[in-house]
């Protein structure tokens, strides 16, 4: 046996957690809320202004796309869900973004939550113009998106760059498994566009996990500084390594 190789190392205990989360996770789509609701956030005002449409209510004819109001309708709102999910991830996102710190994490990961807040932002943009196109007002109102999303905000507070990745992580994860949900759902229905759309954002919200999960895998090149506070300057860590090997 070669004595250079070490055993095969555990997964991290906050991507156990995080797979524990989504064992838990019963995502649905808000398909009865529809129309003005007294008790929804945003959906009263003061303002004397010309109603044209109620929140989350589709047009009767087909807003230039053939298919039934039914069928637009059930698909907008599924649409709209997404696009409220999407908006607090870019909020926590960007959160994570201002607060990165420590030698592996300040420009390495600011630059990384960039392209996960440019992403996100093309993502909303695509969901809400498909949810427009299918003839239904999109959800805008912050604390309104924030009801209906399917996954919620963390806490207020700065925690550990892996709490913030792990929960960036559990996001995606939630954001995948409802966008399958409705393109299997859209061929259903033979919803075609939405189909190609949320293929594409489904696509690349796999690639933002991928790299969150990647980020939070166990291997690293940092090691810290450990092996000059407890003076044993193990410099190469606990591997069973040739000392003699110029790679110490």
């Amino acid at each position: 046996m070669d004595t250079r190789t070490q055993p095969v190392t555990q997964t991290p205990r906050d991507i156990a957690g995080v797979v524990t989360n989504m064992t838990n996770f019963q995502g649905e789509f808000n398909l009865n809320k529809s129309g003005f609701n007294p008790n929804m956030p945003g959906h009263t005002s003061d303002h004397d202004m010309i109603l044209r449409q109620p929140p989350r209510t589709t047009k009767e004819i087909g807003a230039g796309i053939g298919l039934p109001k039914e069928v637009r309708h059930e698909m907008a709102l599924m649409l709209d869900d997404h696009l409220c999910a999407l908006n607090v991830a870019l909020h926590q996102y960007n959160k994570h973004h201002w607060l990165t710190e420590g030698a592996e994490s300040f420009i390495s990961l600011h630059h990384l939550l960039d392209e996960h807040i440019e992403k996100t932002q093309k993502h909303i943009d695509m969901i809400g113009e498909r949810v427009a196109r299918l003839g239904m007002v999109p959800t805008a109102h912050p604390v309104t998106q924030h009801e209906l999303s399917y996954i919620k905000h963390e806490v207020e507070g700065r925690y550990t760059m892996r709490d913030f990745l792990r929960n960036d992580l559990e996001h995606e994860l939630k954001i995948q498994e409802m966008l399958r949900k409705q393109i299997a759902r859209a061929h259903e229905l033979q919803d075609f566009g939405t189909v190609q759309v949320l293929e594409e954002v489904l696509l690349e919200r796999e690639d933002l996990g991928y790299h969150l999960y990647s980020v939070l895998e166990d291997d690293t090149l940092v090691r810290g500084m450990n092996h000059l506070l407890d003076e044993k300057f193990d410099r190469a860590g606990d591997r069973p390594m040739n000392p003699g090997s110029r790679l110490q």
